[in-house]
């Protein structure tokens, strides 16, 4: 199977939050390393951080790269980091993400290949976007549309070729689909915190 690149995206403006997400503690450790401890051992050649303030990040080591087009949210941060990557697949997944599921993504890197563009999870019929592999044949869809300042992240996808991933394919990974948690608000952080020390 080709090399492929894995990007954590760390663009967004925290505002539910009042402060970077990324930084904030979950168990005494910054959310972005959680998120950076679980996709560590999937066999990428390359892990980028998609970030507009690349001095905060720096002491992570990582490649940091700018977006591509400044202020279009999320999708503009999947866009910049199949421009940057260095392989023709890229697993992108966001920085308040702490429950990732390793065996879970392994699996949907396993679907990559030369008759698919997207591989992406669905919850209740509901893509997960922030948690998919993305090829770069999606760039000039996904441009498209961020020039027409359409930023939905599945807005494109009727462009290319997808493939879902259902509870059926992801269940037996991830039974209670903590995967797909995101950290946005200060009572989501009090929440995760319980079920990270095995509370809930």
């Amino acid at each position: 199977m080709t090399a492929f690149s894995v990007a954590v995206i760390a663009g967004g403006k925290s505002a539910r939050m009042g402060t970077d997400k990324a930084f904030v503690p979950l168990l005494g450790k910054p959310l972005i390393e959680h998120v950076l401890a679980r996709v560590a051992g999937l066999g990428q050649s390359e892990t980028l951080l998609i970030t507009n303030q690349p001095a905060a990040y720096a002491h992570l080591k990582l490649p940091l790269y700018s977006d591509v087009l400044p202020e279009k949210g999320s999708l503009g941060g999947i866009y910049s980091a199949l421009y940057y990557s260095a392989h023709p697949f890229t697993l992108c997944v966001a920085c308040d993400m702490p429950f990732l599921n390793p065996s879970l993504l392994a699996h949907l890197l396993a679907q990559r290949g030369a008759q698919v563009d997207v591989i992406v999870p669905r919850v209740e019929g509901y893509p997960e976007g922030m948690h998919a592999v993305y090829s770069k044949a999606c760039l000039p869809a996904i441009r498209a549309r961020l020039d027409a300042d359409q930023l939905k992240i599945i807005g494109f996808y009727d462009a290319v070729r997808v493939t879902y991933l259902d509870e059926a394919a992801w269940l037996p990974f991830d039974r209670h689909g903590l995967s797909f948690l995101n950290i946005n608000t200060p009572e989501e952080l009090q929440a995760a915190q319980k079920r990270a020390a095995g509370e809930t």
